[in-house]
């Protein structure tokens, strides 16, 4: 009897590794976007960190650089199409292409719906969905030019997916995300473009603790919210970021991956 055909593909050496690509990470001044900054450079990817605001993006520049790792940053607010397109340019002269761009920027603040001015949710709007369309765009139309193919990881939220009181507009934009990043993966598969998304639940930042458990008593039912009974940490939304941009996802795109510590029968409401 002859031996079934193999159904396995292409063999890949290590198909997690990132070195030697190059990425550029919005938000990366700070929190979530610095680490996933770190993580991709210490396993030698050549990254670029963008943000509104330099004083956030030089001490993060020059602790990857004191590490060995290859870095640049640029000022980019992405709710401005030159800026992008600069940003996006950047890499390209730093680095001779780009292969993965990780829409990392957001922002928000809490506010019940009703008091919310038609500007404070149009701004969120802004930053959270435009500027993820924004950037993708500025990246996906160089690929489609050089008929290279790259990568696209978004940044939703828990938000996103379930709605968050007091968060109306930033829960909205955040939905938007994970549709968007359905429909750019479907249609953009033809140029070999993959997008995926990564939906994080509560994450120990100083930002987020800041904003949404100021207090001891309020960051435990925070943790009680979730299966775990705990604050994720910054790595864990950085290593998907790793597979999402690797071999390993290949077969992988218009996702959204909720990391949250896991459901519970009810939502966390401050």
């Amino acid at each position: 009897m002859s031996a079934a055909p193999s159904r396995a593909g292409p063999a890949v050496p290590d198909p997690f590794r990132v070195a030697g690509l190059r990425v550029i990470v919005t938000g990366g001044g700070t929190g979530i976007g610095a680490s996933i900054a770190r993580e991709f450079a210490a396993r030698g990817a050549r990254v670029l960190i963008a943000s509104r605001s330099a004083e956030h993006l030089e001490p993060v520049a020059a602790a990857i650089r004191a590490d060995g790792g290859t870095v640049e940053h640029a000022v980019c607010d992405v709710r401005d199409q030159a800026q992008v397109d600069a940003m996006v340019a950047r890499a390209y002269d730093a680095f001779g292409g780009l292969d993965v761009l990780i829409n990392n920027h957001g922002a928000s603040f809490f506010q019940p719906a009703e008091r919310i001015t038609p500007n404070g949710f149009a701004t969120i709007v802004a930053i959270n969905l435009n500027g993820t369309f924004l950037c993708a765009r500025a990246a996906a139309l160089r690929w489609i030019e050089r008929k290279s193919g790259g990568r696209i990881i978004n940044m939703s939220s828990d938000a996103g997916v379930y709605g968050a009181p007091g968060m109306s507009h930033y829960g909205a934009a955040k939905a938007g995300v994970v549709n968007l990043t359905r429909t750019l993966a479907m249609e953009w598969a033809r140029h070999g473009i993959l997008v995926n998304c990564i939906a994080p639940g509560p994450i120990d930042t100083p930002e987020a603790g800041a904003r949404t458990w100021p207090t001891a008593e309020v960051r435990a039912r925070v943790e009680a919210s979730t299966a775990l009974r705990r604050l994720g940490t910054v790595e864990e939304i950085a290593w998907p970021c790793l597979f999402f941009a690797s071999a390993a996802s290949a077969f992988v795109t218009g996702q959204t991956l909720s990391i949250d510590g896991g459901p519970t029968s009810g939502l966390f409401v401050q």
